[in-house]
This record gives C-alpha cells, structure tokens and sequence, in this order.
C-alpha cells in the first residue's frame, strides 16, 4: 500500500512524510524513481532493507 511505502521510506530512508509521499506518488505513476542518492556502499543497506519490506528497489548508477 501506499501508507506501507510511505513508513518504509521514512523510516529506512529517513525522509520526511511528505518527501516520501510525494516519492511514493512518482513511483505509482513512472514506475520508478530515485528515493535516494549516494555511494554504493552506503546505499546498499538500505536497499536490502527496503527489499527485505517486500517493496521492490534496486541501485542505478546516473550518467554523468
């Protein structure tokens, strides 16, 4: 559910309500998006944690 998606980032991401509603909404209507910008390293913790909630997510390296 949207409310399931919207704790998941707060609470893993540590996003504000609002940022992660609005992610949320992006996610329903594009299919992805970015929820969180970083290292690898430190990105990947949190995308086991997010997959471990049952929330699809991967880690995209950006062009430059």
């Amino acid at each position: 559910t949207f409310e399931w998606v919207i704790e998941t980032l707060v609470d893993i991401c540590g996003h504000s309500y609002e940022q992660a509603e609005q992610c949320a909404y992006i996610i329903h209507n594009n299919g992805k998006y970015a929820v969180k910008n970083g290292h690898y390293e430190d990105l990947k913790p949190l995308c086991e944690a997010i997959t471990e909630r049952g929330i699809n997510a991967t880690i995209e390296m950006l062009a430059n």
